[in-house]
């Protein structure tokens, strides 16, 4: 078994999150509903391009089904600190499954129109500001701080095997009999994470009582992130990558059908091949038993995501662009889940779904503002370039982050052993 202090992956170590029964029950059904929620989003995509032919409006839908998430995370935070997180990943999922099952009988039904999608992504971006903080704090509860990383990282291995067959069953399926069954589909597989959730036994973690208003548990959580010099540096580097780098995913549709001529079957091959690297990545990320070198990995796998998604921008052929792809999506996983990791294990128990809340803004929350931003620019200059301007930028924010790593590693150790129950192993944690 891996020592402690050792980040080298060890493949007998990636699955040992899994001994758990709750986190056994949490991760069999997200696997089943994950592929479903993959399924909707690319056949989302393909529905607004088919009813509109517009990038700008791509751009606009992601917007307004991911800034919700930009202006609500921080009072799901403050709900995922002081309420019963697992109730409400229960009513969270459960919103979900009814949204996707309106969009199903909408599409089927012949009704869908373009503002309907826009009203559904909007609502399912405020269920998301919800449950992405309690969901990610609810891994500490299932097994413990011992094996949070290898949740965590095996949470993101689910997401990106999801990632694989969700896009390439969904790129088969609009062809064959169109996106509306996409979306019924993605609706019953909330079924089986329901299921697994109310099949769990979960023994109510201590909630410290407070007389302090929401506003004052947001800002005390603002005051957290922002003073950290640590994670100050992490969620900024998210938000400038989450803001230029991510946005090829919102083009992909343009480069499967305008570009390489494949429709929406070439954009399942595109989506399924990215999530195959982040899939790679993610079990490389499961296999380590400590944290020693995560701050450096962040900052190789920045600089290699640039890299690749500008050479994106110039792939001459969809069997290169594919094959780049497969890079992005292992260095965005090695870059988000360290990211992820890193501010977890810095931040104690009842200012987890606060500082998660401060990633999920950065992470998702900045994408939204970016895809708006790429859309408008992909119309006037092309796909191609707007990929290879947010690549630049990308790469100027690796070079940024790696020149400060070498001040901030001591006050990162200091805050992984506040946060952390103090254990023998626990003392010798280094990022």
């Amino acid at each position: 078994m891996a020592d402690g202090n050792s980040g080298r992956p060890r493949l007998s170590e990636a699955f040992r999150a899994l001994r758990y029964p709750n986190f056994r029950l949490f991760f069999a059904g997200q696997l089943i509903s994950l592929v479903g929620t993959w399924m909707q989003t690319v056949a989302q995509s393909w529905l607004v391009y088919r009813l509109t032919g517009s990038s700008a409006l791509l751009g606009l839908v992601s917007f307004s089904g991911q800034i919700p998430v930009f202006l609500f995370s921080p009072l799901g935070g403050v709900i995922a600190d002081r309420y019963n997180r697992h109730r409400i990943i229960i009513a969270t999922q459960t919103s979900s499954m009814i949204l996707a099952l309106v969009l199903a009988t909408l599409t089927l039904s012949g009704h869908i129109r373009i503002w309907h999608i826009f009203i559904l992504a909007a609502l399912l971006g405020i269920v998301n500001a919800a449950d992405i903080p309690a969901r990610q704090a609810f891994f500490q509860e299932m097994v413990g701080r011992a094996d949070l990383i290898n949740a965590i990282a095996l949470n993101s291995s689910m997401f990106n095997s999801a990632r694989i067959v969700g896009p390439a069953v969904a790129g088969l399926l609009v062809s064959w009999i169109g996106e509306g069954w996409c979306f019924f589909v993605n609706g019953i597989s909330y079924i089986a994470v329901i299921a697994g959730l109310l099949l769990m036994n979960i023994t109510p973690r201590v909630i410290a009582k407070s007389e302090d208003s929401a506003w004052q548990h947001v800002l005390e959580g603002f005051r957290f992130v922002s003073s950290a010099r640590p994670i100050r540096t992490l969620l900024l580097l998210v938000a400038l990558v989450s803001f230029f780098g991510l946005q090829y995913s919102v083009l992909m549709p343009i480069f499967a059908d305008r570009i390489f001529h494949q429709g929406a079957h070439g954009l399942g091959i595109l989506l399924g091949i990215n999530g195959a690297g982040a899939l790679c990545g993610a079990l490389i990320m499961a296999a380590r038993r400590g944290i020693k070198g995560l701050s450096v990995w962040i900052a190789v796998a920045s600089s290699i995501f640039s890299v690749a998604i500008i050479a994106f921008g110039f792939a001459p052929t969809f069997s290169s662009a594919a094959a780049l792809l497969y890079v992005v999506g292992f260095a965005t996983m090695i870059h988000f889940g360290s990211t992820n990791t890193l501010i977890q294990m810095m931040t104690p128990d009842r200012l987890r779904g606060r500082a998660i809340s401060a990633y999920s803004m950065m992470y998702m929350g900045t994408t939204p503002i970016g895809s708006m931003a790429a859309g408008i620019v992909a119309e006037h200059l092309g796909a191609r370039i707007t990929i290879w301007v947010g690549g630049i930028f990308c790469m100027l924010g690796a070079v940024a982050y790696a020149s400060q790593l070498s001040g901030m590693r001591g006050e990162a150790r200091n805050m992984v052993l506040t946060a952390s129950t103090a254990t023998p192993e626990n003392a010798k944690l280094s990022t």
